[in-house]
């Protein structure tokens, strides 16, 4: 089983003036350590029931661009890009970017976008469930469009472009790996099996999970396609470096679900010490599960 680090904590010692050198750190900590990704979460302001919405939040595209500079190996992305606070196209460009800039190590991780408050607070519009769905499949369609040979115009309900030109092209043979997170059962993990090269689910339950899965299973074979293709991943819980034996026989579980890569979250004020201490005794041990 791969592993990967999910970043979400910008409260640390040392305040803004610090956030530059422990970003990188811990990205080339991961790096050099055997993860496989490194994603942040793509918010506005830090998430309320989680902390305090006054808490520190880094754009995340920009804070990507600033890790492109100082890995070389890592997939980069955002669990997941919030598909209202960019058009389509400029997010197509931004991942182009990205991509190109980092050597071919970006994904497109993508959902409907949920938290209400930083959309009033910010002024960005926040359109009813139904439509964010809408929204989110006609950007899925307009980013493959843009990452294809066909450079002419997408017609769509919400989105209308006169021409989709992307150059340079995307570094990725054959275009940027796309996520799609989320657990909903009639739209995100139907949009997961029509357009995603990997879906993204929260490791709280294995037989949560596994329904999951057989759910995305039954979209695959509606639209004809073979579920394992798509890569099965989680956000896992707990704190592997406090307890690395029931994490690891946790992941098992999760393994024989067909779950193939876990992302964690930095556990503390000291992100830089936590992921080198699950890159040594915890990642070459996941790495023999599966």
């Amino acid at each position: 089983m791969l592993a990967g680090i999910h970043f979400v904590n910008f409260t640390l010692p040392g305040g803004a003036d610090a956030l530059p050198a422990t970003l990188a750190a811990t990205a080339r900590v991961a790096d050099e350590g055997g993860c496989a990704t490194l994603t942040l979460v793509d918010h506005l302001l830090q998430m309320e029931g989680e902390t305090d919405p006054r808490e520190p939040m880094l754009e995340g595209y920009t804070a990507l661009g600033f890790l492109a500079a100082r890995t070389s190996r890592i997939n980069l992305g955002l669990m997941v890009t919030g598909v209202t606070y960019r058009h389509p196209g400029v997010l197509a460009k931004t991942v182009t970017t990205l991509d190109v800039l980092s050597g071919g190590r970006a994904t497109l991780g993508i959902g409907a976008a949920w938290y209400e408050r930083e959309h009033h607070a910010l002024g960005v519009p926040f359109p009813p469930t139904a439509e964010r769905f809408e929204r989110l499949e006609e950007a899925l369609r307009i980013c493959l469009r843009m990452w294809s040979p066909d450079d002419g115009p997408f017609e769509g309900r919400h989105y209308r472009l006169a021409e989709t030109l992307c150059e340079p092209r995307p570094v990725s043979h054959p275009r940027p790996r796309i996520l799609v997170g989320g657990m909903g059962e009639k739209k995100t993990l139907r949009l997961a099996a029509q357009y995603a090269d990997a879906c993204n689910l929260f490791a709280r339950d294995h037989d949560q999970v596994a329904h999951k899965l057989r759910v995305l299973e039954r979209h695959c074979a509606a639209v004809g396609r073979d579920p394992a293709t798509i890569q099965r991943t989680v956000i896992g819980s707990g704190d592997p470096v406090d307890e690395p034996d029931r994490f690891l026989s946790d992941m098992e579980g999760y393994a024989k679900l067909g779950i193939d890569l876990v992302a964690m979250t930095p556990v503390g004020p000291d992100p830089v010490g936590w992921t080198s201490t699950f890159c040594e005794k915890v990642v070459p041990r996941l790495a023999e599960i599966g």
